[in-house]
Order: structure tokens, then C-alpha cells, then sequence
């Protein structure tokens, strides 16, 4: 695969969130920032300082550049412990994101991506990982299991799938679109309704 078909990791993230919303920022380039994405880029730019530290029982990575042949995607993993065995090291990668702990699929797929690209990398298994949430300070646990895995591929496959084909879907609106930076160049709620008035003006039912 050469190095221009591999997609950002962090766009797994954005396609399970909202697909108009991937198609927006890696189709059409379009990026606006809101109070949510400053905060998560903060959050980010501390993390994803480079640099390696020792503690005991651990070796902890930031910035960490990794690839995945199988799923065509690259980025930087925030960070990587390397957990000491008798047998060698154990990576367990952490994804930092700023909100509070919950269930957002999206993030255990972004994590997922990454564990998957540490395996690739390392020739070594990776059962689990974390995702640590700014805003209550805790991590919470991610079981890398086989359903998740398969999910992290159809995510990556449907990824490919809607750059490669170069149009971004209609909007959908939703409670997501609340917090989402790209309200204002999306416009759900205008767009939409254009939409569906436009097809009842030509089949004649206006």
C-alpha cells in the first residue's frame, strides 16, 4: 500500500460519529473549531509531546508514530505503556479524549485501530487498552475482543470506502449535531429540508 492510500486513524473516530461529518473534514477539507474540539486539541497538543519514561514495571511512550497495513491507516498514538513481563513487554495503548466517561463506540474503535497497528508493528499481542477521559480524570477499559476488532475493520473498510468515493453524504439531523465544530457548514436542519423539497418539486407532488 503506498503511504498516500493510508487514512488518519483518527478519522474512525469521525465516520462512527457522523459520516457527513468525515466526508466534510477528509473529502472537502473543511474544518471549523469549536469550544469542545480547543479543549481536545489542548488536551492533545500535552499528550502528544514526544518523549519516553521509565517507571517501575513500565515504560511509557508519548507520541508514538504507528501504521496498519491491514486496516490502511496511520497517526500517532497519545500513549503507549510498555508493560514489563517476564516474557517481555505488553504494549497497552491509552487514547486521551477531553469529555467524561461513557458509551461512545467511536472511541473504542479509534483505540481499537491503534492496538491493531501496535500488533502489526511489534509482532506482539495487545488484549486490552484504555481511554482516558479529561474531564473525570479516569480511564476506563477496553477489552480489545474479537467483536470489537470486527467492528474496527468493517469501520476501517466503510472508511476507504467513502473517501475513495469522493462524495459526502446528505445530512442526517441528531442530538450529535449539537456538539459537533461543523454545524455551521453542515447545516442539518437547512439543508436537508432543501433537499427533500427539491425532489418533491420534481417528481410534482408541490
Amino acid at each position: 500500500m503506498d503511504n498516500d492510500d493510508y487514512l488518519p486513524i483518527s478519522a474512525l473516530q469521525h465516520l462512527l460519529f457522523c459520516e457527513r461529518q468525515c466526508a466534510l473534514i477528509h473529502v472537502e477539507q473543511a474544518w471549523s473549531e469549536n469550544v469542545f474540539t480547543a479543549e481536545g486539541r489542548v488536551l492533545h497538543d500535552k499528550a502528544d509531546t514526544p518523549g519516553v519514561e521509565n517507571r517501575p514495571g513500565v515504560r511509557v511512550v508519548r507520541a508514538l508514530r504507528i501504521t496498519s497495513e491491514r486496516l490502511g491507516v496511520s497517526g500517532v498514538a497519545d500513549i503507549v505503556e510498555f508493560h514489563k513481563t517476564e516474557s517481555g513487554e505488553i504494549p497497552y495503548p491509552v487514547e486521551y479524549k477531553r469529555g467524561k466517561r461513557g458509551d461512545r463506540p467511536y472511541d473504542s474503535v479509534q483505540l481499537c485501530a491503534q492496538a491493531m497497528a501496535l500488533e502489526e508493528m511489534l509482532g506482539a499481542e495487545v488484549p486490552e487498552g484504555a481511554v482516558y477521559y479529561h474531564q473525570t480524570r479516569r480511564r476506563k477499559v477496553i477489552p480489545l475482543d474479537s467483536e470489537l476488532r470486527a467492528t474496527t475493520e468493517k469501520a476501517a473498510k466503510r472508511l476507504h470506502e467513502l473517501i475513495r468515493s469522493g462524495v459526502t453524504p446528505l445530512p442526517k439531523l441528531g442530538e450529535w449535531c449539537e456538539s459537533c465544530s461543523l454545524l455551521e457548514i453542515c447545516m442539518p436542519g437547512t439543508i436537508g429540508k432543501t433537499v427533500v423539497k427539491k425532489y418533491l418539486n420534481e417528481i410534482g407532488k408541490e
